[in-house]
Parts: C-alpha cells; structure tokens; sequence
C-alpha cells in the first residue's frame, strides 16, 4: 500500500484551493503524472526538495508533495 494513499495526496495538493474553485487535481492519475515527472527529474539529477529514509526517486517525490514542497499547476489558463 502507497503511503500517503492518493486521497492524502489530493487533500494536499488542493488544500489551498478556495471554496468554490474547482479542484487542481481531480483524480489519482494527475498524482502519478506529477510524481512521475518529479522522479524523472530528479533521475536526471535535480536536487531533492526534502531530506527522507529513501532514496529512491519516486518515493522522494512523493514525500515532497505530500509536505507541499512542490505544486501541480492546473491546465486552465484565465483570460
């Protein structure tokens, strides 16, 4: 089992959205885009965000979202 699971995960990441506004992320997929793009990042040599037990990519970047250290941005563009 993934911890933090996929609902901690999406309580975080929209957590700063005001009521009303839709939700940055809608689904587990965008989590495992996001996180999936970090670890490449970080494969490809970028620094870790947060000082952890792992040291494997994916789990880094998970732990820095699930502290708010890095942000999914929505598609949306406002006029």
């Amino acid at each position: 089992m993934l911890h933090p699971s996929y609902s901690d995960l999406m309580k975080v990441v929209n957590s700063e959205v005001e009521p009303g506004e839709a939700p940055v992320v809608n689904s587990r997929y965008s989590i495992v885009m996001a996180t999936a793009k970090r670890a490449r990042q970080l494969i490809s040599g970028r620094e870790a965000l947060v000082n952890g037990k792992c040291d494997k990519p994916l789990s880094v970047a998970v732990e820095e979202l699930n502290q708010g250290k890095i942000k999914i941005l929505s598609d949306e563009v406002e006029d």
